[in-house]
C-alpha cells in the first residue's frame, strides 16, 4: 500500500540532536541555550565541538528564553531548548513578550511533548503546547513525525528568520521518511493518496495514520493520508484538495483535541468547504503515568483509534 518502510526505530529528540551538531559545523551564528537537560535533548557533540557557542542556564526556563531573546540582538541564532512542558506553560508570559511581540529570531526547541513522555505522568505530559504557541502572532509551529524529519526541521528552522516553536518527543519510533529530504516550512507532505477519507496527522500520529491506511485499505477503504509537520502557517490548500476529493477527515494528534491541529483543520473547512471530521486526539484530559504505549493506548492515539475514527466519520458523508 505505501513506499514508506520502518528503517528502524530512533527518538525524534537524537533528530533534534544530529541537527544541531551538523548546525555547529556550518551555522557560526546558530547557538544553543539548554535548561539543565543536556543528555536529554541530545546536545552533547554541538556543545563538545562548540564550547563557546553553549550557555548552560540551569532550571531557570524564564531566563533562559530572556537570554534567548538578547542574544537575537547581536545576530546570534539562539536554540533554546528543554522539556516542553518547561519551554511553554512555564514561560509562557516570557515567551509572549520577549520573543513573540518582538518578533525575535529565537528557536524553542521542545522535547518529552505529548503522552509519550511516558512514566513521569501527568506534570511532565504537555497536552496543549501547540494550542498555547500557535496563538502568538508570528510564531511558526512545528512538529515532525520522525528522526529524519526532526533533523531536517532543525536546519530549515535556522534559515527562517522569526520566533519558531519546535515539538518533538522522547521514544523510539518508526523512521521513515527519507534520509536527504528538504524541509519547506508551511509545507503539507502526501503520504499515501486516497478517494474515500483523507486522514491529516501531525507527529507520532503519522505512521500510525500509514499503518492505519494499510489495514483499511484491506477492508476496501481508499485512505490519503497527509503529514503536517507544520501546524502554523497551515498548509490550507493541501487540506482543502484532500477533502474536495474524499468528502470526509480524520485529523490525529499526541494533543488535546481542544487547541491542537484538529482545530486548525477545523477552521480551514468551516470557512471554505465544511466537511465531517472525527479528531483523535486527547479529550480535554491530563494524562497519567505509564509506558508510551500504555498510554496511546488508554487515550486512543493509535492506528486503531485512526481507523475506528475513519469508519465513524464515513458514515457521516
Amino acid at each position: 500500500m505505501t513506499k514508506y518502510t520502518d528503517q528502524g526505530k530512533q527518538d525524534t529528540r537524537s533528530g533534534y540532536g544530529a541537527g544541531m551538531t551538523e548546525l555547529g559545523r556550518t551555522n557560526p551564528n546558530v547557538v544553543a541555550l539548554c535548561a539543565d537537560l543536556v543528555g536529554s535533548l541530545k546536545i552533547d557533540t554541538f556543545i563538545e565541538e562548540n564550547p563557546e557557542r553553549f550557555f548552560q542556564v540551569g532550571i531557570a526556563e524564564a531566563n533562559m528564553m530572556g537570554i534567548a531573546a538578547g542574544l537575537t540582538i547581536g545576530g546570534k541564532i539562539p536554540f533554546a531548548s528543554t522539556f516542553a512542558n518547561f519551554a511553554t506553560g512555564r514561560v509562557y508570559d516570557q515567551i509572549r513578550q520577549s520573543i513573540a511581540y518582538s518578533d525575535k529570531n529565537v528557536k524553542i526547541c521542545a522535547s518529552h511533548s505529548g503522552l509519550t513522555l511516558g512514566e513521569d505522568g501527568a506534570t511532565h505530559q504537555i497536552l496543549e503546547d501547540i494550542g498555547l504557541m500557535k496563538m502568538l502572532p508570528g510564531m511558526t509551529v512545528i512538529n515532525p513525525c520522525d528522526f529524519n524529519q526532526t533533523k531536517a526541521a532543525t536546519l530549515a528552522i535556522a534559515e527562517h528568520h522569526g520566533p519558531v516553536y519546535l515539538r518533538f518527543g522522547r521514544p523510539k519510533v518508526a523512521n521513515f521518511t527519507p534520509v536527504d529530504q528538504k524541509f519547506e516550512i508551511g509545507k503539507a507532505l502526501m503520504l499515501n493518496e486516497g478517494t474515500d477519507v483523507t486522514i491529516i496527522a501531525t507527529g507520532h500520529l503519522v505512521w500510525q495514520a500509514l499503518l492505519a491506511a494499510e489495514s483499511l485499505e484491506n477492508q476496501g477503504i481508499s485512505a490519503e493520508v497527509i503529514n503536517i509537520h507544520t501546524i502554523k502557517p497551515l498548509d490550507d490548500k493541501a487540506i482543502l484538495d484532500s477533502v474536495k476529493k474524499t468528502g470526509c477527515v480524520v485529523t490525529a494528534e499526541e494533543h488535546n483535541y481542544l487547541g491542537g491541529l484538529g482545530e486548525s483543520v477545523s477552521r480551514v473547512l468551516a470557512t471554505h468547504h465544511p466537511t465531517p471530521q472525527e479528531f483523535v486526539a486527547t479529550q480535554d484530559t491530563f494524562g497519567e503515568s505509564g509506558t508510551p504505549d500504555q498510554l496511546m493506548e488508554k487515550y486512543g492515539l493509535n492506528n486503531k483509534a485512526i481507523e475506528a475514527a475513519v469508519l465513524k466519520v464515513m458514515k457521516r458523508k
